[in-house]
């Protein structure tokens, strides 16, 4: 396929585990997401591909040599599961009007609402218009990029692609020596609050902290459990297969941090964290014994004093939650980006989010009022 807006060829791939890890990883940078290994492990264990709904078709961009220039990890969606940023409103109203909205296009990390680089190297203007090329020449309804960081959203607005935002929650470090230092920073009673929700959440309980290769395999046989637990409670059922975290176990190393919660040395519940550069992303979480604010000790506090003693600068620990806001967590923006096909279902979907967009600003502003943390006259 040959990009129509400059002389570079962009042909789609079967899939990122295709491709040589060293030439995807030097795109990816930092981002355990966007890595080989994590991309790579969610096609070699089934978690996507054939009869998942998401097939493999990652956007490339070559040089004369033939080498990868730039790279988008994008998916053919049969339905919108496992995305975070829901349309599903879009494609019952298009398919009622006669439309065919399945299959789309989605650049994304399945299943993972962590903002990102999604435009990998220097030409995401090639890789958008390598996007649009793909939706026109194959009937397509749309495509679209999930999660977009803001470099990459504004590549897509100057293109005219429909932007959409949505918000999130991250623990920001403000260069706290240790989690006292932190809650100082909150208002009393904030700081009352946390103290009472983790003396509740700990008590008869230990806890440890395992990365990489000392995550033994009860450890994962643990996880798996709570995993299972909390996926069919959420979406029915658990996205990820149990050859994934097997994959990871092998591939990513260091990368991996489990904190489990023990009650008599058996894991009664664990949460799954990636380390990035400077960031710890909290993702998978899980409990077979429900105990008052287990899981703000293990996905919010924990990650917390683990980021501030490893001189992290942000935790992100998922989407959505107001209740992180309580919790020291403050809100942010974050964005996705839409390329529709069709002019009336183009303007119906700018119309829509000309109002919600409006309903987020008017969020957003209160929320960041509501922040807990003290001023330098308050207690």
């Amino acid at each position: 396929m040959a990009d129509r807006d400059a002389d570079i060829i962009a042909r789609l791939a079967p899939g990122v585990a295709s491709l040589d890890p060293a030439a995807w990883d030097r795109l990816a940078g930092a981002d355990p997401f966007l890595s080989h290994a994590f991309l790579a492990a969610l096609e070699h264990s089934g978690s996507v591909g054939p009869g998942t709904g998401w097939t493999p078709t990652p956007i490339l961009i070559e040089d004369g040599q033939g080498a990868i220039a730039a790279a988008a990890p994008a998916y053919l969606k049969g339905h919108s599961q496992g995305e975070y940023v829901f349309d599903h409103g879009w494609a019952d109203a298009f398919e009622r009007a006669g439309g065919q909205y399945y299959p789309k296009l989605q650049i994304a990390v399945p299943f993972t609402p962590v903002p990102g680089a999604r435009l990998l190297g220097p030409a995401p203007q090639q890789l958008l218009a390598a996007a649009e090329a793909v939706v026109e020449q194959n009937g397509l309804s749309s495509a679209h990029i999930t999660f977009v960081d803001e470099a990459g959203a504004a590549e897509c607005l100057a293109r005219g692609w429909l932007m959409r935002s949505g918000i999130q929650y991250h623990w920001q470090n403000r260069g706290y020596g240790d989690f006292d230092d932190f809650l100082a920073a909150l208002t009393s009673r904030k700081r009352k609050a946390i103290r009472k929700e983790r003396a509740a959440a700990r008590a008869g309980l230990d806890f440890v902290h395992l990365r990489g290769n000392q995550i033994g395999l009860a450890e994962w046989d643990a996880m798996w459990a709570f995993y299972q637990d909390t996926g069919s409670r959420k979406w029915g059922f658990p996205y990820l297969t149990r050859a994934f975290f097997d994959r990871i176990a092998q591939t990513m190393g260091d990368t991996l941090l489990l904190f489990l919660a023990l009650r008599d040395g058996i894991p009664i519940a664990g949460a799954l964290n990636l380390v990035g550069a400077d960031t710890l992303y909290g993702r998978y979480w899980g409990a077979t014994e429900e105990v008052p604010f287990l899981h703000f000790e293990l996905c919010y506090y924990q990650a917390i004093e683990w980021a501030i003693a490893h001189r992290l600068s942000s935790v992100q620990a998922g989407a959505q939650g107001e209740h992180k806001l309580a919790r020291g967590y403050q809100p942010v923006l974050t964005y996705s980006a839409h390329f529709i096909a069709n002019p009336g279902l183009r303007d119906a979907i700018a119309t829509f989010l000309d109002g919600e967009r409006a309903a987020i600003d008017r969020e957003f502003a209160w929320l960041e009022q509501a922040l807990p943390y003290r001023s330098p006259s308050s207690p």
